[in-house]
């Protein structure tokens, strides 16, 4: 890699970290593109050469907590098989529910920012429902995607309860691992 795209990387890093710090303590709305040059310590052309635009910055900003908590969801299910592995992603999930950028940039503004739709589809690369799909096809006959949304719809709930009211992580973590024996153990 030349220094010249290292270095561009570093930008775009930079500028994603200082995003999810702001829109986690002000929202999307109450951040301004000013403040996340400021904070990058970067120009506002370094800005709009990366992204087009707040939205898109926000995005990236989103995708990057996607990817740590898919990282931490397949770590945690390393080295356990079928339901075992399921519910260690499952409670690393909900455990990363109690942070304030889950909590605010995946829970609560996400859907609202880039649209509820996007909820819906399995293809980002880094998203926590390919690891649900992989783990209902291995456990449950027949197509996965139905049972996964199913199993995605509780898991989402659970993490905006846990984002409104941390103090409920223990019982939600509870419920969802009796669902899921109830679902997949025999």
């Amino acid at each position: 890699m030349s220094r010249r795209v290292e270095q561009g990387e570093a930008t775009r890093v930079t500028l994603v970290d200082a995003a999810i710090a702001l829109f986690t303590a002000d929202g999307f709305a109450n951040t301004s593109t000013t403040e996340i040059v400021r904070r990058a310590d970067v120009t506002r052309g370094a800005l709009y050469h990366h992204f087009a635009d707040k939205e898109e910055l926000f995005r990236a900003a989103y995708e990057a907590i996607e990817e740590d908590i898919f990282e931490r969801c397949r770590a945690a299910g390393r080295g356990r098989e079928g339901v075992a592995a399921l519910k260690a992603g499952i409670g690393a999930y909900l455990d990363a529910c109690l942070e304030p950028p889950v909590r605010r940039i995946l829970l609560t503004e996400g859907p609202l920012v880039l649209g509820w739709e996007r909820s819906l589809h399995f293809d980002d690369p880094y998203c926590a429902r390919r690891l649900l799909r992989a783990s209902v096809a291995a456990l449950a006959p027949g197509p996965p995607e139905p049972l996964t949304h199913l199993l995605f719809g509780a898991l989402l709930q659970g993490g905006i309860v846990i984002a409104d009211a941390p103090g409920r992580r223990t019982e939600i973590g509870v419920a969802m691992d009796g669902l899921v024996d109830s679902l997949f153990e025999k």
